[in-house]
Parts: structure tokens; C-alpha cells; sequence
């Protein structure tokens, strides 16, 4: 099955419209699921390499003031088509699962 453990969606999910920092990208993906999804630092980093390394986001140091730099990421113009694409998969795949399930799924189109 395609969408078990989809990290790379949610981080381009999260990128969508802003830059972010790892720890940010992290606090977002478990509040925006309602706590539902949890991503350790084990598992985003390797994530947001492979993301850089084909070209889904960029990633840039952002001086901060008496501390460390700090490294955000953004999403590429590749990286917005792709996850336009994994939206519309994901639609695709809700819609499925709930027919299956006997569950009134509501799309959304927007």
C-alpha cells in the first residue's frame, strides 16, 4: 500500500506556503493531526534530506540573533507539483477506504 507511513507528504504538506525549521515542521505535523501523528527527530531528518537531495525543498541558514544559525526549509516548484499530486492520490485513497468502511467521506475539492 502506497500511503503507509507517507512522511515526505505531510512535511511537503506542512512547507505548503511558508518556510519552517525542523523542530517546527515536526510541532506542526502533530498539531495540525490533532496529536494523532508524531515524527521524531530519527525519522524527519533522513526525511528532509531525501526531500533536498530531489530537489522537493530547499533549504536555507537563517541567522538568529546570539544563537546558532538556524536551518529552514521551503518547497520547491517541484516540491508543490508533487504534493498536488499526492493530494489528489490521497483523495482518491480516503474515498476508497471509506466506501470500503460505509463511511460518508467528504472530499475536499479546494
Amino acid at each position: 500500500m502506497a500511503f503507509k507511513g507517507d512522511l515526505d507528504t505531510l512535511i511537503l504538506g506542512v512547507l505548503e506556503g511558508c518556510e519552517l525549521h525542523g523542530y517546527e515542521i515536526a510541532r506542526r505535523i502533530k498539531q495540525l493531526s490533532d496529536t494523532a501523528l508524531a515524527v521524531g527527530e530519527g525519522q524527519l531528518y533522513p526525511a528532509l534530506h531525501g526531500l533536498e537531495r530531489d530537489r522537493l525543498v530547499t533549504a536555507n541558514w537563517i541567522p538568529q540573533d546570539g544563537k546558532p544559525p538556524r536551518k529552514v526549509y521551503q518547497l520547491t516548484d517541484e516540491g508543490s507539483a508533487a504534493l498536488a499530486k499526492k493530494k489528489l492520490e490521497w483523495q482518491h485513497f480516503a474515498k476508497g477506504v471509506g466506501a470500503i468502511l460505509g463511511l460518508n467521506m467528504a472530499v475536499n475539492h479546494g
